[in-house]
């Protein structure tokens, strides 16, 4: 069972119809015992860093989903503001983050070469970096559904599998053993985004 983790922080009912689409079997998960039974885990996100963190706090999933994630090692995969809160700080907010992988999120704003607006919004082509499970049905230069303002900046450049150009090359995917994260809307990508969610559901 994949665990689509529902806090009110997303919808998640896109999420839910696309691993139906795909042929995975997807629940919503709010509560721990629930959160024990999964064999993967999503954590979808809109919004921003300090809004999301307070709420997994107040959810009382956190312990949960630190001994499923770090200790069981279950497959996890961050979306959007979810691979932004897997990080250790952001330039958005005072919280720390969930710490599960070594990096930053950085305002786009602040960069060398500032994109000429932001948000990011819209379609953009990602890059493929190093080949993992969840890229099996996806060639560099597929195109993904981006809305966001603050990108990842990872401290160990091998943790990048895909990056997206956007007046700066960012951090569009990451993968520390069984923890990944996607910048972009898998849910909202159609052909390429169920290839990924089908490939995530196989792993």
């Amino acid at each position: 069972m994949i665990g689509v983790i529902d806090i009110g922080i997303s919808n998640i009912g896109s999420v839910l119809n696309m691993f139906k689409y795909v042929g995975h079997e997807a629940k919503a998960i709010s509560n721990a015992n629930e959160l024990e039974e999964c064999e993967k885990i999503v954590l979808p996100g809109v919004g921003s860093f300090d809004k999301g963190m307070a709420k997994l706090f107040s959810s009382g999933l956190i312990d949960t989903l630190n001994k499923r994630v770090v200790e069981d090692k279950v497959p996890v995969l961050g979306i959007c503001l979810g691979m932004q809160l897997m990080c250790l700080s952001s330039e958005e907010g005072r919280s720390p983050g969930l710490g599960w992988i070594d990096a930053t999120v950085r305002d786009f704003r602040k960069s060398e070469t500032p994109p000429k607006k932001t948000p990011h919004m819209g379609w953009n082509n990602v890059n493929i970096k190093k080949s993992i499970a969840l890229t099996a049905d996806i060639v560099s230069e597929s195109r993904f559904y981006f809305v966001h303002s603050y990108y990842v900046d990872c401290n160990n450049s091998t943790d990048a599998f895909l990056t997206t150009n956007y007046g700066i090359d960012f951090v569009s995917a990451f993968q520390v053993e069984n923890i990944m994260g996607v910048q972009f809307h898998p849910e909202k990508s159609h052909i390429f985004g169920a290839a990924m969610f089908r490939s995530f559901g196989s792993m």
